[in-house]
């Protein structure tokens, strides 16, 4: 029997006659499953025309997450793209290099040394933010049930500047949000008005090392010296979690007397993104417990049909393994003097970019302290015809992906520009990005621009302050 096929040029082609193509110009249709196969090398073709006109991820300078990985790294994910990360009886080593990395990760984050460190392997950050978020929920449950008190309202206090996934938890784990906005000038969480937000039903407070808006860290000392001060008067004892996604894998190794993690004794829990400045590619995050005991083992389940019983305490279930691998290639490559070259370069780099920017007179730079390697900027005063949006979109033409959005309230009047560099950016590139951001500038200067902010999905209101009961 001839099978045929149908092209954009002939009604029917014999098998025999089928050229790559003739396949390679078979029509794909939007809304029925392809009723035929093809060639692999046809398919291939086809999947990769279809992404040519997608951003260069190395010139995608809007996202952390990692961009480049040396050929071993990529034969370490090729050799276990296969396996699966949950199957810990069939691949025991995997989960050995698992437990190996959460005990050097809370070495590296500062863990007490007298206790049993837990913690595990993510998605990324979204899915360790919300077991953080879960264990404490379910450690002040459990305590305010012991003690007789209602345990039906827990809150969770952020700062505007947290990461959507905070408040996704919220909402899907019942958790009355209590976010302190920001304002112009001030993007970050402060001790300034917690006093409105925190009471006896306050499961944590979420601060954050290296925010996605401007890359600044939370005033985590003071936030920390606050509740001690509130513990003192109230009695109620309120833990930290630290969303360490960004500056989780920089400030170890850059700034290494600066305490933000588990040396402050009310940080309970830690999480951080391997596929950010961890250098992993996507998708991999982790979450650190101070100890043991703070992840509840009622969250905790017990598997046997994957072979011998296994714990699993994570949300997802199967998933791919070889970011495990990856990661565990990466801690091995660079050791800790090689994580802090990378980190220190990239620095460099991004505060040549900051300054070239800056200098230009077209901007105001936004993060005062430049932490980690995220450059976050609005365009000066003094700039009248053209917004952040304009500099963005004149920029791709270059390939250059640079994120230009609205603040969170009640901050939402500021645009930024913000632009994230990574390491695989040197420094004649971090040079000619900064020529051609000020190229695009120039041009905007005479011809102005007309872009406006997208519409949101949900229009920003401002966030009212509310006084605790």
């Amino acid at each position: 029997m001839t099978t045929l096929i149908k092209n954009a040029i002939t009604e029917e082609v014999p098998l025999e006659k089928q050229t790559a193509y003739d396949e390679f110009n078979v029509d794909i249709s939007e809304t029925e499953f392809p009723k035929s196969g093809m060639t692999p090398r046809a398919a291939q073709a086809i999947v990769v025309s279809e992404a040519w006109t997608d951003a260069n991820p190395a010139q995608n300078m809007s996202s952390f997450v990692t961009t480049f990985a040396e050929e071993e790294a990529i034969d370490i994910a090729r050799r276990n793209m296969f396996k699966n990360y949950i199957d810990h009886d069939m691949y025991p080593q995997l989960f050995a290099m698992e437990k190996r990395m959460v005990r050097w990760l809370h070495e590296l984050w500062n863990g007490p040394k007298d206790v049993e460190p837990y913690g595990t392997a993510t998605i990324g950050s979204s899915e360790a933010c919300m077991l953080g978020g879960l264990a404490h929920k379910w450690n002040w449950r459990q305590s305010r049930q012991k003690d007789g008190k209602d345990a039906t309202h827990p809150n969770l206090v952020t700062g505007g500047n947290v990461q959507i996934v905070w408040k996704k938890f919220m909402k899907y784990f019942d958790v009355e949000p209590r976010i302190i906005p920001l304002k112009p000038g001030n993007y970050r969480l402060t001790a300034d008005e917690l006093k409105d937000y925190v009471d006896e039903n306050t499961i944590a407070v979420v601060a954050i090392a290296g925010s996605t808006f401007t890359g600044e860290d939370d005033d985590i000392h003071d936030i920390h010296a606050w509740l001690d001060d509130y513990e003192k008067r109230t009695g109620h004892s309120v833990p930290m979690h630290i969303d360490g996604a960004s500056g989780g894998f920089v400030n170890p190794f850059l700034y290494p007397d600066y305490e933000w993690d588990f040396r402050l004794p009310r940080v309970q829990s830690i999480n951080g993104s391997g596929h950010k400045f961890g250098l992993t590619p996507p998708g991999i995050g982790w979450v650190i417990f101070r100890e043991r005991k703070i992840f509840n083992e009622d969250l905790v389940f017990y598997v046997n049909y994957l072979g011998g019983e296994m714990p699993t305490a994570t949300l997802n279930f199967s998933r791919n393994a070889f970011q495990i691998a990856v990661q565990y290639y990466q801690f091995l490559r660079l050791g800790f003097d090689g994580y802090k070259r990378v980190m220190a370069h990239t620095l460099e780099n991004a505060t040549t970019l900051r300054n070239a920017l800056v200098e230009s007179g077209y901007f105001t730079i936004m993060n005062e302290t430049q932490r980690i390697p995220v450059v976050a900027l609005t365009l000066d005063k003094s700039v009248k015809n053209f917004n952040e949006f304009d500099v963005s979109n004149r920029v791709r033409q270059r390939g250059w992906v640079l994120s230009a959005y609205s603040m969170p309230p009640n901050a939402q009047e500021v645009h930024s520009l913000r632009i994230v560099v990574r390491p695989h950016i040197n420094h004649s590139s971090a040079e000619l990005l900064a020529e051609d951001v000020i190229k695009s500038c120039e041009w905007l200067s005479k011809h102005g621009g007309n872009a406006t902010p997208p519409v949101l999905h949900t229009p920003i209101e401002k966030l009212e302050i509310t006084g605790t009961t």
